[in-house]
This record gives C-alpha cells, sequence and structure tokens, in this order.
C-alpha cells in the first residue's frame, strides 16, 4: 500500500447523505473526482409497532405465509419485536406456517433463529423469480394472508403480483431509511456506476447499499448494475455494511484500519491506484470471457441439434424423467485398462495428452468396452497451467511438478493471462476427434480443474496434504490471492467454452483438493470466483461442479440451475442430495474401492445406491472419485452392467 492518500484523478462514488458535503471535501482533498448522491432519509421506525402487530398476526394465525427478502432484514425484524413479545413463540409460529425465502441468505438467518424455510427462490432472486416460483410450483395463495418482510422502499411490483393471484399482502418494513426526496442525483450514480464509469464506491452505511439495489430494480438495470460493480473497486466502512454487501452477492475490496468516513476516505485513497489496476484487469477478464461466450455460442447456433441431447445422459443433467439411470466413469480411460498402458508405454504423459488422435483412442476404447452413456475427453487438470506461465512436469514417482510456484504476490509478474487460447489447441483438437469418433448418442464432457485446485498446485509445487503455502498466502495476502484467482478463472471459463465450441455437450469442473477447506473458508475465498466461472459458460450447457473431500461444501456447489452438483463416496447420496436440494440434479457416487471387490459386492452396494435415490429424476451414477489403476476392468464393466439392469424405472 503507497503511504501517499492520492485518488489521481479516478473517478469516486459515494452514497452518503448526512455528511455528504464532507465526503465531497475528503474525496476532492486527496486527488479525487468526486460523484457524492445522497441515497438515503431517515424514517423513525422505532419502536417499530407494524412489526410488532405482524409478529403477533402471526402468532395469533391471521398470516398464512412469509415472505423473507433479505437475511439481514428477517435479523432487524426479530430485534425490532424482542423486546415486546415472546420471540420462541413467535418462531414456533413461524415453523408451522409457509415460509418463502427469496434465495440463500434468507434461508441461513431463518435457520440461525431455528426454522426451516419451505421454499427457496433460485436466482437472480428478484421479484420476478418469487411469483415464477409461486406459479410453477402451483403454491395457492389466493384468499391467503401473505406477510411481507420488505427492504427499502416498498416492491410495488411484488405487491401487484401477489394481490393478482388473490392474496391479501401485509408488507412490513424492517429498515427505517427511504429514498431521498430528490432521487435525480442518485438516479445519475447509480446509472454511472452501471456503466462502468466510476473506479471506485465508498460504502458508508448498509443502507445506502439496499437504496442502490432497490434504485438500480426500479430503473430496470439491476443486472447491469451488477456487471459495473464487479469491475468497480468497492470500499466498505466496516463488518456491517461488508455483510449487507454480501447479502446482496457484492464483495468488498477493502475495509479500512477503524470503522470511520476520514479513514475510509485515506486508506482507500492509498490503496486505490492498485485496487483499480486489478479491476481494470478484470475488465479484460470479462471482455476475454464474452468473446469465448460467443464463440461457443456461434458453434453451437451454428449446427443442429445433436443427438446426443436426447440422451439419457443429457436429460438426467437436466433433471428430466429417464427410463434407467445413466452411468459413467471418472477416469474410465486409465491404468487399469490393458489398451491404456499399451499406449501409454509409448510417450510420457504430457506426450499423450498433446496427442488428439491417441487421446480419442483410448477414450473410445474405453466407453466401447464398458457401455457407458458418456465419455470424457482424456486429458488432465494441469496443462492449462503452462500457457499461464508455470513449467510443469510429469516425474515418474512423484507425478506432477511445477518448477516455479508461486509464493509472494512478487512471484505474480511472471503468471500470465491466457491471451491465446489457442495455446491449447490441441485440446479443442482432442474435443473435436473424441466427438468425431464417438457414436453420436454418446455425450461428450470436457473438463478442467476448478481455480482452487490449480492454484494449490502453482503455489505448493505438486501435491500437499496440508497446503500450508497455499493456505498461508489465501489468508496474508488479499491481493495477491484476488490476482492468482481472477487469472486462473478467466483462464477455465475461456478454456470451457472453446471446448464447448470444439464439441463438447458438457463440461466438468474438478476441485480435487477443496476438502481442505471449511464451509467458511470456501464460501470467502473460494465460491466468488467458482461463481463467476458458472456464470461465465456458454448458457445452456450443463455444468458438473464437484469437489471432493468435505461434505459440509455441498450446498455452496449448486451453482445456477443448469449445474449438476458431483458427490463424493463420503456421505450417502440420499443425504447429500438433502443438503443440496432435490430440485438439483447430482454425480455420483459409489465409493471407488467397492471396485476392487467381487461382483456380487458391486451388485450389493449399487442396489443399495439406487434403491435409496429411486423415483427421483436427475441421478447421473457415478464413482465418488476416480477408477483406481488396481481396479480388474470385468468388475468396472460389472457396475455398469448392474446399474443398466437395477435402474430400469
Amino acid at each position: 500500500m503507497s503511504d501517499v492518500a492520492d485518488f489521481a484523478g479516478l473517478q469516486i462514488a459515494s452514497l452518503e447523505s448526512r455528511r455528504a458535503d464532507d465526503m465531497l471535501r475528503m474525496i476532492e482533498r486527496h486527488g479525487g473526482t468526486a460523484h457524492v448522491s445522497p441515497s438515503m432519509r431517515e424514517v423513525p421506525i422505532e419502536p417499530n409497532r407494524p412489526a410488532i402487530d405482524f409478529a403477533y398476526r402471526v402468532m395469533t394465525g391471521e398470516v398464512n405465509f412469509v415472505i423473507v427478502m433479505t437475511g439481514v432484514g428477517f435479523r432487524f425484524l426479530m430485534r425490532s419485536i424482542e423486546k415486546h413479545l415472546d420471540t420462541k413463540r413467535f418462531l414456533n409460529s413461524l415453523s408451522d406456517i409457509t415460509t418463502i425465502c427469496r434465495g440463500p441468505k434468507p434461508v441461513a438467518a431463518l435457520r440461525e433463529f431455528g426454522v426451516q424455510p419451505t421454499h427457496k427462490i433460485g436466482e437472480p432472486n428478484t421479484w420476478r423469480e418469487i411469483l415464477q416460483y409461486i406459479d410453477a410450483e402451483k403454491i395457492s395463495i389466493a384468499n391467503q394472508v401473505i406477510g411481507l418482510q420488505e427492504y427499502g422502499v416498498a416492491n410495488a411490483s411484488l405487491v401487484a403480483g401477489l394481490e393478482a393471484r388473490g392474496a391479501t399482502v401485509v408488507p412490513v418494513r424492517v429498515y427505517g431509511w427511504d429514498f431521498p426526496e430528490d432521487t435525480a442525483p442518485l438516479r445519475a450514480n447509480v446509472q454511472a456506476i452501471a456503466d462502468g464509469k466510476r473506479d471506485m464506491l465508498l460504502v458508508t452505511s448498509a443502507h445506502q447499499i439496499v437504496n442502490m439495489m432497490r434504485m438500480a430494480e426500479q430503473l430496470g438495470i439491476t443486472n447491469q448494475l451488477r456487471s459495473g460493480l464487479r469491475t468497480t473497486v468497492i470500499a466498505s466502512i466496516g463488518p456491517t455494511t461488508t455483510q449487507m454487501l454480501t447479502e446482496c452477492d457484492l464483495q468488498a475490496d477493502l475495509e479500512p484500519s477503524h470503522p470511520k468516513m476520514g479513514h475510509l476516505v485515506v486508506e482507500s485513497a492509498k490503496r486505490a491506484l492498485q485496487l483499480v489496476e486489478s479491476k481494470q484487469r478484470m475488465k479484460e477478464s470479462e471482455v476475454s470471457i464474452r468473446q469465448s461466450i460467443s464463440v461457443a455460442t456461434d458453434a453451437i447456433d451454428a449446427g443442429d441439434k445433436h443427438p446426443s441431447e436426447d440422451s439419457l445422459f443429457m436429460k438426467a443433467c437436466r433433471g428430466e424423467p429417464t427410463e434407467r439411470t445413466p452411468v459413467w466413469l471418472m477416469r474410465q480411460a486409465g491404468r487399469y485398462m490393458s489398451e491404456y498402458r499399451e499406449v501409454r508405454a509409448k510417450q510420457s504423459f504430457l506426450e499423450l495428452c498433446a496427442n488428439p488422435a491417441l487421446c480419442s483412442e483410448v477414450m473410445c476404447t474405453a466407453v466401447d468396452r464398458l457401455g457407458v452413456d458418456a465419455a470424457i475427453i482424456f486429458s488432465d487438470l494441469l496443462p492449462l497451467l503452462q500457457p499461464l506461465g508455470f513449467d510443469l512436469e510429469f516425474v515418474a514417482g512423484d507425478g506432477p511438478v511445477i518448477h516455479n510456484p508461486i509464493r509472494s504476490h512478487a512471484d505474480l509478474s511472471r503468471m500470465k493471462r491466457l491471451e491465446d487460447p489457442q495455446a491449447l489447441g490441441f485440446v479443442y483438437e482432442t474435443v473435436s476427434q473424441t466427438r468425431a469418433d464417438l457414436p453420436a448418442e454418446i455425450p461428450l464432457i470436457g473438463f478442467a480443474g476448478s481455480p482452487f485446485t490449480l492454484a494449490s498446485y502453482a503455489i505448493e509445487g505438486g501435491g500437499s496434504r496440508v497446503y500450508t503455502n497455499t493456505k498461508r498466502l489465501m489468508y496474508s495476502d488479499a491481493g495477491a490471492w484476488n490476482e492468482l484467482m481472477s487469472t486462473l478463472s478467466e483462464a477455465i471459463t475461456v478454456y470451457l467454452n472453446h471446448q464447448i465450441a470444439a464439441g463438447a455437450q458438457c463440461v466438468q469442473l474438478f476441485d480435487s483438493w477443496a476438502g481442505c477447506l471449511s464451509p467458511i473458508e470456501y464460501s470467502e475465498f473460494i465460491l466468488p470466483w467458482m461463481n463467476q466461472i458458472i456464470a461465465g459458460i456458454a448458457p445452456g450447457v450443463p455444468v458438473i461442479n464437484f469437489a471432493t473431500g468435505n461434505p459440509e461444501l455441498l450446498p455452496l456447489l449448486r451453482g445456477d440451475q443448469r449445474t449438476v452438483v458431483g458427490v463424493d463416496w463420503r456421505i450417502p447420496i440420499a443425504t447429500a442430495w438433502d443438503r443440496i436440494g432435490r430440485e438439483k440434479s447430482v454425480q455420483g457416487n459409489l465409493d471407488p474401492a467397492v471396485l476392487l471387490a467381487d461382483p456380487q459386492v458391486i451388485r450389493s452396494r449399487t442396489a443399495e445406491l439406487l434403491n435409496s435415490v429411486r423415483g427421483q429424476n436427475g441421478h447421473i451414477f457415478n464413482l465418488g472419485h476416480g477408477v483406481f489403476k488396481e481396479t480388474p476392468v470385468e468388475n468396472a464393466i460389472a457396475l455398469v452392467d448392474a446399474v443398466k439392469e437395477l435402474s430400469v424405472q
């Protein structure tokens, strides 16, 4: 961080209201071009009589449904009523009626208070999705009284939509802030942020964020604003404000050492150039990702519907009914097969990966011999690191070795962006060749390593049991970590889109080392990048998100609507599916060690697994990890045959 507090002419936005003039002077004093637009005015709301009355109506059975719009809002509701009534009785009453949560944050808030929500709305979690969900799930709200926990100003569109379906709506306001009387400056500033015309946003209150998002919704630019904020540096005054950013799926880039406006401005000015430069790289990444999406979608649109789109595998990815469960195996072309060993004996592993004809041969041989319902390209996670500047070698007995690992921020100077996707052209040729050689009805899966696993290899220099260097960098240098993850995430997204353009019908993300992370670590350091990758993959293409080693991460792997969650063997698949959500498709999860047993044991364990989820659409049978090299190939065939026989509906 620079010792000089100088914004150097950058465009600095602020939503400060009470001390707007002070904020403007401080920004200009430190060399910034200030854009200060008051975002709220105070509305007396304590004691919050409407909230207390609402709680009584829930307790007396007058309210039949409650829609919770934000997690923070629900917590504020509990604060508003805790001194005035029996909160335990209120929560018990809430548990007895239908609750609808607008996304994962309200779900988490209700669970904090011991309430299990009835329904959760999927992304992008706007009021439109609430109404669409009610219609799709045939939830009868006619003649029902619905409590609506609001945030910011009233959402007239949602209220009107609920009333049009016959409901009586009881709004519950829990925030004491409304828009300023003159909203023109706020409208202009929000539009400018959405247009990418602000370098930094200084936020001094959680309520500012609420009103900014509400204004964007009024203007019809919510998605555009989110896109603009991804490439705008966001400086948050402190933890409460940062929590609200998180509630809104936004990320704070900076918190000052003390939660004071002066500290916020000065420390933001000191780090401004560094942070804005990092965001500029993100803008460049977005351009590269958009181009790769175009490459993929143009290739998809140019051809007819591929025959494999109607396969059992693709139907299961989409959650559609299938006459039996589709099956394929991770590492289904590997050292357990004599045909693979014969090919592998004639060249190094990297040489094999760089030979599309041989890669296709070993995979097509495996598909034909096993009789599986899907193929995955033969490649490896790590060749993607080579065009990024890493010296990769596969050493006999030691596995992959990175000879120039990253251990500090300074080391990142030798890391490159994936500026030329064709540096990995041999992989796309493998996709094209394998697609051409496979039967048309067999879908082809492309894949890449997830950013945490690739980062771990790049930092540790190889495999690890404790990931000391990786976690040290992750915790000690946020700037270095974000730069590394940004570069990897861009490369992964572009790489997968080019595989789709080459002929893959589905892609899988492998996070082999994510098991060393806690859910808190995953949420803070990994999840934003995973969400960015999944959002950047060509629309409509299924994405299998597979992280092994810690079942507690499963709810965090849900991705978007087309995401299939891969499950390893450490948890019963029915339990995993409950954690993930039964509306999602899942893949897994027989322990690969079972294939070392005799065929009767394999059949028995397969039957147990299939019976545990029988009747549920969206299951793809697979192992919980790759086939062991010691596995008799006949046992793998027996497994596939058992799945085909035992899963017939």
